[in-house]
């Protein structure tokens, strides 16, 4: 997309460059990008050209993706965009959800509207999209909206799910796809309630997302954020989250009925990110065809004691009770200057165990060592053919980019706090965002893709992290803490906010 500077392609060098090698492998050649969506609106509260914060389903040929359109410094967007391919990536079409916001209709009801999930239920053959709408004037209002669809491309006015007097954060929905599951066509969206101290919401809906049963919290009223439900093959639900020591979870084996406590799965070593741009440890998780959970996030812990640049590591469990010991992705040398954040990790449906496919989109800094007018941003992509045993040398996708490029949000500057990874005829898909030079004083962020998705290699170099050894960056540990009970939108505490 960009012409690269020397710098960003000594990084690209040694993003691609053996854990145990001492030698650099070749530069790969970007992959062709395609733009699926683009900001049109013109409302005054937006930074307009921008699109950020994409989350990307895919079901059988079909790939659907939701993210923040025109978005607002104080949170959220001017609605929510989707891309949509039926065709397994080869032709795409846009739009934006009904019913939402102002600036998509002036007779809607919401100021803005944020955290855009998408989820399909098998069962009742229905896209959903789970959003947190945002209003300036009204009292109360949904906790969270759903708009479903037939087809990923018309969609209905949404939905919401429970009334909210004060605030609400990071959703995520999923659905229990698995015919065989007891649970069958249940969909869960989970939310935390940052007014009650972030404490954990969980809803269930049995009717392809038109109605949603009344919010449960944990069984020990757990706080956390970011917890992304998974549904394993016998209808037990999973949801790894940002909470506890750091990274925990907990689960529910009655379809949604109750939920369990918070077991903690890891803790979090944490350098930050460079530049100001808004990045934090929130896990990104998904499943292998035998409900063998993965969640990862970026952490310092392999990266020697001054802990000055975050690599993706990952841990698995069975049943979300007990979880394998932390492994670095081995992006590049533990000794490299490259900083790793907002990994977007997912395993390819059918596959399991020694022989499944693994394909982690994620951003990286070329040198962490940089400021907000010096830092080079750039998307890349990593693979493993073999359940994480191994893995193929990563590729860069997009880069270099400026922070400037970047609109700014309460917390930092913005491509968004997550992106995920979905598979279509063994190909790994992910809508992200690219931001170009602006021109005019108007933004250039918008969604791409790449051209035909990319493949996990079977053969050729692989990399390994098995040697590698963590360091207890006591200084570095990063201990989740809930905001306080009061409307984060009037809270100073510096703690992550995900609008």
């Amino acid at each position: 997309m960009h012409h690269k500077s020397a710098i960003f392609v000594a990084a690209v060098a040694v993003l691609v460059t053996s854990s145990v090698a001492s030698s650099a492998a070749p530069v790969f050649a970007a992959p062709t990008l395609i733009k699926v969506s683009a900001d049109p609106f013109t409302n005054p509260s937006s930074q307009h050209k921008t699109e950020v914060e994409p989350e990307t389903t895919t079901f059988g040929n079909i790939i659907v993706s939701a993210f923040q359109t025109g978005r607002v410094v104080d949170g959220g967007g001017a609605d929510i965009g989707w891309a949509t391919s039926k065709d397994a990536g080869a032709t795409w079409k846009f739009g934006f959800l009904p019913g939402i916001t102002k600036a998509q209709n002036p007779n809607n009801k919401y100021d803005a509207v944020s955290d855009p999930s998408v989820a399909y239920d098998r069962r009742h053959g229905v896209w959903l999209v789970s959003s947190l709408p945002i209003s300036n004037n009204l009292p109360s209002s949904p906790a969270v909206l759903i708009s479903r669809s037939s087809d990923g491309i018309h969609w209905l006015r949404p939905v919401g799910i429970a009334p909210r007097t004060q605030s609400a954060d990071k959703n995520w929905v999923t659905c229990d796809n698995t015919p065989t599951s007891p649970f069958y066509g249940h969909c869960y969206n989970e939310w935390d309630e940052p007014a009650g101290g972030d404490l954990i919401m969980m809803s269930k809906s049995s009717d392809g997302g038109a109605t949603w049963s009344r919010p449960l919290t944990t069984q020990n009223q757990d706080a956390g954020l970011g917890g992304e439900p998974l549904v394993q093959p016998n209808g037990t639900v999973i949801v790894p989250i940002e909470g506890g020591e750091g990274i925990g979870a907990y689960r529910s084996t009655d379809g949604g009925h109750s939920w369990s406590g918070l077991v903690n799965v890891a803790e979090v070593f944490w350098g930050g990110d460079p530049g100001g741009v808004r990045a934090s440890p929130l896990p990104s998780a998904s499943m292998d065809a035998n409900g063998k959970i993965y969640v990862s996030w970026e952490d310092c812990r392999f990266r020697g004691f001054n802990c000055t640049s975050n690599d993706i590591v990952y841990t698995t469990s069975m049943d979300g009770l007990t979880w394998t010991p932390v492994k670095r992705v081995p992006i590049d040398a533990k000794d490299s200057v490259v900083d790793h954040f907002d990994p977007g990790f997912g395993v390819q449906p059918g596959t399991s165990g020694q022989t499944a496919n693994i394909g982690v989109y994620f951003y990286f800094f070329s040198n962490v060592n940089c400021t907000e007018f010096t830092c080079q941003l750039g998307v890349g992509f990593v693979s493993s053919h073999n359940g994480g045993s191994s893995w193929n040398p990563a590729i860069v996708l997009a880069g270099p980019m400026k922070l400037d490029w970047l609109p700014q949000s309460q917390n930092g500057l913005m491509v968004g706090d997550y992106i995920t990874t979905g598979f279509v005829n063994d190909l790994a898909w992910s809508v992200f965002a690219v931001a170009n030079a602006p021109t005019g004083g108007v933004f250039d962020e918008a969604m791409y893709v790449p051209a035909g998705g990319l493949a996990i290699p079977q053969f050729g170099q692989q990399l390994t992290s098995n040697f590698d050894v963590a360091y207890n960056n006591q200084h570095f540990r990063h201990h989740w803490t809930p905001l306080p009970p009061k409307s984060k939108k009037s809270s100073a505490k510096a703690v992550i906010e995900h609008d």
